[in-house]
C-alpha cells in the first residue's frame, strides 16, 4: 500500500489506498469500499480519527497528525444569540420552546436598551413595548404571575398554577365575563384548577388566598364552568392530553388528607377518615351536606375511634365550619356506627367503638 505525502481533506474521496479499477461512467454511482482514510505514521487499520469541529481539521487521534482541514460541520447550527452583547459564551444551542400560554408566534425580535449612556436602543425598547401584539402577553405575563404568587402562597402544586393559567388565557376575553375583575377571574381559575388537578380547595381558602368575595368567586365560577363546557376543549398545559373538560366537584376524601394533616392526626386517622367517607356516601347517611362539614364530622369519628381524639371546636377552627355544624353531622354517623366502622378495626384492636364521642 502506497502513502501519499500530504494528508487531503475529508470531502476528497481519494486517500491512502490502492489504486480504484477504472469504473464506467455510464453506470451509477457506487462507493468505493476500498478507498480508505489512514495517518501515515501510525498506519492504524481501522484509522483512529477525531473531527475537531472547532479548528475544522481531521486528526489523528493516537499521533495528533492534521490528516484533513475545512471540514464542514454537518450538525444543527441552533443559537439564541443572547449573550453575545456581552461577550459571554451562550451554552444553549437552540431556541426557547414555545409557550402555549402567550399569544402570537414568538418569534419576534427584542430590542435591548444597548450601550451605557445611549438614549437610542432605550427609545427603540420603549417604542417596540408600545406594539399592540407585546400589549397581549404583557397582559397575560402580568395575570400569570398573580396566578403563580397566589398558588405558590398556598404551597399548590405546579401543576395547578399551570392549568389556571391555561383557564384564564381562555376565558379572559368572554363576553360571559364582561363587567367582572380580573382579580376574580383569576380566583375562579385557581378553584377549577384545583378540582381538575385533584388537590380540590373550598371556596373560604380561595376567598382568603384572592382577598376575593366569596359570593364573587362563586358567580364568576358558574360562568367559567359553563364556557370551559362549551368550548370542550383538552388542557393541554396541565398535560392532560386530549381529554376534554368535565366539571369536576368537591368531595370530602379530598379535604381530608390536609385537615388530618393541619389537626397533627396520624396517616391511621385519615385512611379511616377515608373509609367512613366512602361508606357514608354508599350509605347515602349525610347526603345534602357540604363536603366541608362530612370531612370534619368524619374526622371527629374516626380521631376518637383510633384514640386520637380531637375536641369539636379545634376541628371546626381548621376545617372553617361551626361546631355546632360538626356535632349535628355526627350525630347521623354515630347513629350508623355499625355500618361505617371496619369490624377487622375492632378485632385487631386498632380501634375501640368506646372512644367514639358521645352524642
Amino acid at each position: 500500500m502506497a502513502f501519499a505525502s500530504t494528508a487531503l481533506p475529508i470531502g476528497i474521496s481519494t486517500a491512502f489506498s490502492q489504486p480504484a479499477p477504472s469504473v464506467n461512467v455510464q453506470s451509477a454511482f457506487q462507493r468505493n469500499l476500498n478507498v480508505h482514510l489512514i495517518c501515515p505514521d501510525c498506519k492504524e487499520i481501522p484509522p483512529n480519527l477525531v473531527e475537531n469541529f472547532s479548528d475544522g481539521d481531521m486528526v489523528c487521534g493516537s499521533c495528533g497528525l492534521v490528516l484533513g482541514d475545512r471540514i464542514i460541520d454537518t450538525r444543527s447550527e441552533w443559537r439564541t444569540f443572547a449573550n453575545d452583547d456581552q461577550g459571554n459564551d451562550d451554552p444553549s444551542r437552540v431556541g426557547e420552546a414555545l409557550n402555549p400560554l402567550l399569544d402570537g408566534n414568538q418569534l419576534d425580535t427584542m430590542i435591548s436598551y444597548g450601550a451605557p449612556g445611549s438614549n437610542v436602543g432605550r427609545e427603540l425598547n420603549r417604542a417596540q413595548n408600545k406594539a399592540v401584539h407585546d400589549k397581549k402577553d404583557n397582559e397575560l405575563q402580568a395575570a400569570y404571575a398573580k396566578i403563580s404568587q397566589m398558588c405558590e402562597r398556598y404551597s399548590l402544586p405546579r401543576v395547578v398554577q399551570d392549568t389556571a393559567k391555561d383557564i384564564y388565557k381562555k376565558v379572559k376575553d368572554n363576553r360571559k365575563l364582561k363587567g367582572k375583575s380580573q382579580e376574580s377571574i383569576e380566583a375562579a381559575a385557581i378553584f377549577i384548577a384545583c378540582r381538575q388537578s385533584g388537590v380540590g380547595r373550598t371556596f373560604k381558602e380561595i376567598c382568603l388566598l384572592t382577598s376575593v368575595p366569596k359570593k364573587e368567586i362563586g358567580k364568576v365560577f358558574k360562568i367559567i364552568d359553563g364556557i370551559l363546557l362549551e368550548l370542550g376543549t383538552p388542557n393541554n398545559a396541565a398535560g392532560q392530553g386530549d381529554r376534554e373538560y368535565q366539571a369536576v366537584g368537591t368531595n370530602a376524601e379530598d379535604l381530608l388528607n390536609r385537615f388530618c394533616s393541619h389537626l397533627g392526626l396520624s396517616t391511621q386517622v385519615a385512611s379511616g377518615a377515608q373509609y367512613i367517607a366512602r361508606r357514608a356516601a354508599k350509605e347515602g347517611i349525610l347526603a345534602g351536606r357540604s363536603p366541608i362539614s362530612i370531612a370534619a364530622a368524619t374526622i371527629y369519628m374516626a380521631a376518637g375511634l383510633f384514640g386520637e381524639g380531637r375536641s369539636a371546636s379545634k376541628i371546626a377552627e381548621r376545617a372553617g365550619v361551626s361546631d355546632g355544624t360538626i356535632k349535628t353531622s355526627y350525630k347521623f354517623l354515630w347513629e350508623a356506627r355499625e355500618k361505617l366502622v371496619d369490624p377487622q378495626w375492632i378485632e385487631s384492636k386498632k380501634a375501640s367503638l368506646s372512644g367514639l364521642p358521645k352524642v
